[in-house]
């Protein structure tokens, strides 16, 4: 039986599927992950079979206003949706979709008849408990939160106008608007797994059925690797250091945040480690080390805290490793997960990218460093996470759509 994943957008919104995609294949379904040409390699490494999308988030800049955010994720769905089709062929008998891609997805159900099932990172079905994760504001009280969170749908429904109106004409499916095929999927309780866990969003009461939260999706990595020889004696050589990354956000910005993370690790006297990624941060020093991409399931573990943009991925690796962080959102679903983290104690209250300095910084590593309240928050969360089975739940209903 063959399943295809499909996904799209930054490292974060493809990389937990390789992880899932591998559990799949380890269960004999052979999977197949389709994500833009950049992530190819991630997908071949975790034995998947790589199928191209087209489009490519990070050519179009790093976007942090609401405005321009909506405009270039219109104009990078309009371009994933002409070549969406040609990544389903004939032999799949499933698709699993991503929040990105199934308003797309839905239209390919329609037209060949291949079941699919929704596996989210992100809640996105209006809720009473709490606003729509892209607006990133406070709570506003239950009515106000569903109300929000139906019109950020209509918003999205927006962004999909042109790219579904194509595709469907491509289909030769009669003309149906984003907000009809969404109406449709909820009437009909198209099931949804999301891949988070409940320690950070319980499964909301209000939701309908088909809507489960069923805990992380992690990403492929060799447990039997090794960190590079480099990173492995400056981890052996002091203290456990602070790593400071931000991952796919804030190109352009690496010298002012390179500047920013050590003087606050020299101010609050910890060695620390600058995750290279789209910033381009680095710095050297015997206290301070540049690093690239490696397993956060690997080297989390190991820090004192982390310092990241409040990526739903790198939130949950660092709860996962039980280690606290100090959030430091950028865009989009990130202060969503900041002020998630922060309400279970397990960071500290977010840092809005404009306004991070070092002295801030710097007050933040010290409190989250010297007061063990983080650290035993974040390692309560770690031993629920080990509770969660998110591949496992996901392969439970796998089962169930392809037997019924």
């Amino acid at each position: 039986m063959k399943i295809l994943i499909a996904a799209a957008g930054s490292r974060g919104d493809v990389a937990p599927y390789t992880g899932l995609g591998a559990e799949l294949r380890r269960f004999g379904y052979d999977v197949v992950l389709a994500a833009t040409d950049s992530f190819a390699p991630l997908v071949r490494d975790a034995g998947l079979e790589f199928r191209s999308l087209p489009a490519d988030p990070r050519a179009r800049g790093d976007v942090t206003r609401k405005r321009d955010l909506m405009r270039t994720a219109a104009a990078f769905i309009t371009e994933l949706g002409q070549g969406f089709a040609d990544a389903v062929d004939g032999g799949t008998d499933l698709l699993l979709l991503s929040a990105t891609t199934a308003p797309l997805g839905w239209h390919l159900t329609e037209a060949t008849g291949t079941p699919s099932l929704g596996v989210y990172l992100q809640p996105t079905t209006p809720t009473g408990d709490f606003p729509p994760v892209v607006t990133g504001s406070r709570s506003l009280g239950r009515l106000a939160n569903r109300a929000t969170g139906r019109f950020a749908l209509r918003m999205a429904d927006r962004v999909y106008e042109q790219a579904v109106a194509k595709l469907r004409h491509r289909l030769a499916l009669p003309p149906a608007s984003p907000s009809e095929m969404r109406r449709r999927q909820e009437q009909a309780n198209w099931p949804i797994l999301h891949g988070f866990s409940t320690t950070l969003v319980p499964r909301p009461s209000d939701w309908r059925p088909g809507l489960e939260v069923v805990g992380n999706w992690w990403p492929h990595y060799d447990a039997a690797g090794q960190l590079p020889a480099d990173l492995e004696d400056f981890l052996r050589a002091g203290p456990r250091p602070v790593l400071i990354g931000f991952g796919s956000m804030a190109s352009g910005d690496g010298e002012r945040l390179s500047e920013i993370a050590v003087r606050a690790l020299r101010r609050a006297g910890l060695r620390g480690l600058l995750q290279a990624g789209s910033a381009g941060l680095a710095a050297d020093g015997d206290d301070v080390l540049t690093i690239g991409d490696v397993p956060h399931a690997l080297l989390f573990p190991r820090l004192a805290a982390v310092v990241h943009h409040g990526g739903a991925g790198t939130s949950a690796a660092a709860l996962s490793a039980g280690v606290p962080a100090i959030t430091v959102p950028v865009t989009a679903d990130q202060p969503f997960w900041a002020g998630r983290l922060a309400a279970i104690g397990a960071a500290t209250d977010p840092i809005p990218f404009r306004s991070l300095d070092a002295e801030r910084l710097a007050h933040a590593l010290g409190h989250v460093v010297g007061q063990q309240s983080y650290s035993r928050a974040a390692a309560r969360a770690a031993r629920h996470l080990v509770t969660e089975n998110g591949s496992g739940q996901v392969l439970r209903a796998v089962q169930q759509l392809t037997d019924g």
